[in-house]
């Protein structure tokens, strides 16, 4: 996330994106490094702040995962993973809420523009617009 590879909380964020979008369970290594450097590219670009804050969020996901369930986010599993964002979601805290939402956006970023899993959606876009379709 711009993260460094030995920095990088990936386990977590492979884990945090099965939650948001159950189909990447399926990904296999290939899309996983692809969905990792589109996240960290599309990071490159922000401030370093903000991507210290996502750091930080996703780190703070791992400490309330272990303090309800005594284990890592990425131990958790989809049901308890996706039980745990949708209270940070529904949090009165507004950072809580704005953190689900921007994660949620680069797993989205990261998964969405690769070519493949686009194709298999029969995703068509072009930058030629109607024409391109023709």
């Amino acid at each position: 996330m711009a993260f460094s590879s030995s920095a990088a909380p990936w386990p977590a964020f492979r884990a945090l994106a099965q939650c948001f979008i159950p189909e990447t369970a399926h990904a296999d290594e290939p899309q996983w490094r692809e969905l990792e450097s589109a996240v960290s590219t599309a990071l490159v670009a922000r401030p370093a702040r903000l991507r210290r804050q996502i750091l930080l969020f996703v780190r703070v996901l791992e400490l309330a995962a272990r303090a309800r369930y005594r284990t890592g986010f990425a131990d958790l599993g989809t049901d308890r993973g996706t039980a745990l964002l949708q209270r940070f979601a529904a949090s009165r805290v507004l950072l809580f809420r704005r953190g689900i939402w921007g994660l949620r956006t680069l797993v989205m970023l990261g998964w969405y523009t690769n070519p493949a899993v686009t194709a298999a959606l029969g995703y068509r876009a072009t930058a030629a617009g109607w024409e391109g379709r023709r």
